[in-house]
């Protein structure tokens, strides 16, 4: 669990959306078990079959802009990806702490960022299913600076972009590379949230602070 958090020291609080706010259960399964099956038999073949096709390219592209990038994938794979997303987004789910720990920071005068990886249509058909885009100060998508998170340049974009205290900011983010990436650029305070699928075990972080919930922040709100 996290230390109390110095409040009166933070001014803006960046958060991650998916296994933050959102449970990443829909994104496991999307990409674990949906994508493959519908490769398959857009293929012809088994799903096992589906998945050696997908799986050297998840590990090729962990961690570029290309692993969010649904465009990318619908080239990649010859489907619809944002086609199906909206098939399935009524399995998008808010995490059940979430409204209330963006109403409380709200509340104490924090600016809230939503700062996520999430292509921008993704990140349209997730906001039609958990309409949470008002309690935001700002919204911003990696793939509108061209970076993703897990790397400098997206920082470094961010700031010039939408200048803040970085010594004054918390970030609070699933990755821990993310979590990384936004230390070695100033960002003081660095939580990681351990529990972002809530149909599976929460994890144990290395090296960071943890909630297992998003309340957990909350300690001296």
């Amino acid at each position: 669990m996290v230390d109390t958090l110095p409040w009166d020291a933070i001014d803006d609080v960046l958060l991650d959306m998916d296994g933050t706010l959102l449970d990443l259960a829909f994104d496991n399964h999307f990409w674990q078990e949906l994508l493959p099956d519908r490769l398959a038999r857009a293929r012809g073949v088994d799903v096992d079959a589906a998945r050696a096709e997908l799986e050297p390219v998840f590990r090729a592209k962990l961690g570029s802009l290309d692993w969010y990038c649904i465009d990318f994938w619908t080239r990649h794979t010859g489907l619809d990806i944002a086609a199906l997303k909206r098939e399935v987004a009524a399995g998008v789910r808010l995490l059940p702490e979430t409204l209330d720990v963006l109403d409380a920071l709200a509340a104490r005068g924090k600016r809230l960022w939503l700062v996520t990886n999430a292509h921008p249509e993704t990140l349209a058909i997730k906001l039609e299913r958990a309409p949470i885009a008002a309690r935001f100060h700002r919204i911003v998508s990696s793939h509108d600076l061209r970076a993703p998170k897990e790397h400098a340049a997206f920082w470094e974009r961010l700031h010039a972009r939408h200048p803040f205290d970085r010594r004054a900011a918390l970030m609070v983010d699933d990755s821990e590379p993310v979590l990384r990436a936004a230390g070695d650029f100033g960002v003081a305070h660095l939580v990681a949230a351990a529990w972002p699928d809530r149909s599976r075990p929460a994890r144990a972080p290395a090296g960071f602070h943890a909630v297992t919930t998003l309340d957990q922040l909350l300690g001296g709100v």
